[in-house]
C-alpha cells in the first residue's frame, strides 16, 4: 500500500459566511488549472493546523488567526492517496495576494450553494461543496409537546429570521397526523428556500417532497444502503455510528448529548471537550445536539461541529 499524504486544507469563509474561496493550480503541477481549497502536505514535525497556517502564508500571503477542524476526507489520485483535513478559516490578517506573491494561477470566491463558476475541480472536492451548502442550524421539531398551532407559528418565525434546516421529528402521532404536518412543515419552508429532512419515514418524506430523511440511531445501524434521497443525515450517540453514517455516504451526522438537557438534566451531558475528542478523522459535517442555544453556534463550530442542532433553543 502506497504511503498515505496528509495535506491540511483551507475552507476560507467571508465574514458573514456566505462565501468560500477557491485557488487554481499553476502549470507545472499535478492537475494544473484544476480549482481546490488551499493548503499544502503536512511536513515532519508539524500538526495540521501549523501545516495550514504555514501554507497560507506562503500560498496567499496572509496569516490565519482564526480556524477550527472541520472534516477529514482520503482520496485515491492516480499518483498518491491523499488524507485531507479540511480546516474552517474564520479570520485572517494580510490581504491575499498582496503581502506575498500568490503560489497559484488565480483565485476566486463562490457562493454557498451555488452552481461553481469555476471549473474544473478537483474530483476529493464533491462531497465537500455538497457539505459547505448544508446549514448550520437546524431546528427539530416538537409539536407534540409544543402543539401544531404554536409549532408552525413558531417555525414560521425561524424561517423568517434566516432558519434553513428542518428536521421534522414527531413520530409519536397517527400517520395521518403526522402527514398533515409534515405537509405544512415543507409548504412553509418552500416559501423561504429551506431544507426539510422527515425523521425515519421515507414513505412521508416522498409523499410531501421533502428533502430528504433523517435515520434514527436504531435506523442507522439497520441501513444496508444509502437511501436515494439528495440529503440523508442520521443521529448517532458513538464515534463509531459517526464513522458509520461516513461509510454509507451520508451527508451530515447528529452527535450528543453534548450538554445537560431538560429531558435528561441529570446526564452531564459529553462537555465539550469530550465532544471533539469524539470527532477525531469524521469524515462528514456533524451537528451538536443536546442543550443547544442559537448563541452556541460558534462554540460548537470551535470544537470542530459543522453546526447545531436544537429541539427547543431555535
Amino acid at each position: 500500500m502506497s504511503k498515505i499524504v496528509q495535506v491540511a486544507a483551507a475552507v476560507m469563509l467571508r465574514a458573514d459566511g456566505r462565501e468560500f474561496l477557491l485557488a487554481q493550480r499553476p502549470e507545472g503541477k499535478v492537475y494544473a488549472g484544476y480549482w481546490e481549497f488551499p493548503g499544502g502536505k503536512v511536513e515532519p514535525g508539524e500538526n495540521y493546523r501549523q501545516a495550514l497556517i504555514r501554507e497560507l502564508q506562503e500560498e496567499l500571503g496572509i496569516t490565519v488567526t482564526e480556524c477550527s477542524p472541520w472534516l477529514t476526507r482520503e482520496f485515491t489520485y492516480p499518483h498518491a492517496t491523499v488524507r485531507l483535513e479540511f480546516w474552517r478559516v474564520t479570520a485572517w490578517t494580510g490581504e491575499i495576494g498582496i503581502t506575498a506573491p500568490l503560489e497559484h494561477s488565480a483565485v476566486d470566491w463562490l457562493e454557498m450553494g451555488k452552481t461553481p463558476h469555476v471549473a474544473p475541480i478537483l474530483p476529493a472536492n464533491g462531497p465537500i461543496l455538497k457539505g459547505l451548502a448544508l446549514p448550520t442550524s437546524m431546528a427539530i421539531t416538537q409539536g407534540e409537546v409544543e402543539g401544531v398551532e404554536r409549532q408552525l407559528e413558531r417555525l414560521e418565525e425561524a424561517l423568517a429570521g434566516g432558519l434553513r434546516l428542518i428536521q421534522m421529528r414527531d413520530k409519536g402521532w397517527p400517520a395521518a397526523q403526522r402527514l398533515w404536518f409534515a405537509e405544512s412543515v415543507v409548504r412553509l419552508a418552500r416559501e423561504h428556500g429551506a431544507l426539510v429532512v422527515i425523521n425515519d419515514s421515507e414513505e412521508i418524506a416522498r409523499m410531501v417532497g421533502a428533502d430528504g430523511v433523517h435515520l434514527s440511531a436504531a435506523s442507522l445501524a439497520k441501513c444496508a444502503v444509502r437511501p436515494d434521497f439528495a440529503w440523508v443525515g442520521a443521529s448517532c450517540h458513538t464515534a463509531g455510528e459517526i464513522r458509520r453514517a461516513g461509510e454509507l455516504a451520508l451527508d451530515y451526522a447528529l452527535f450528543g448529548p453534548v450538554l445537560p438537557t431538560q429531558t435528561h438534566p441529570e446526564a452531564n451531558g459529553l462537555g465539550w471537550d469530550g465532544f471533539a475528542a469524539q470527532l477525531a478523522g469524521n469524515t462528514l459535517p456533524v451537528f451538536a445536539l443536546g442543550g443547544m442555544q442559537k448563541a452556541m453556534l460558534g462554540e460548537a463550530q470551535a470544537h470542530g461541529a459543522h453546526g447545531i442542532a436544537m429541539l427547543r433553543g431555535w
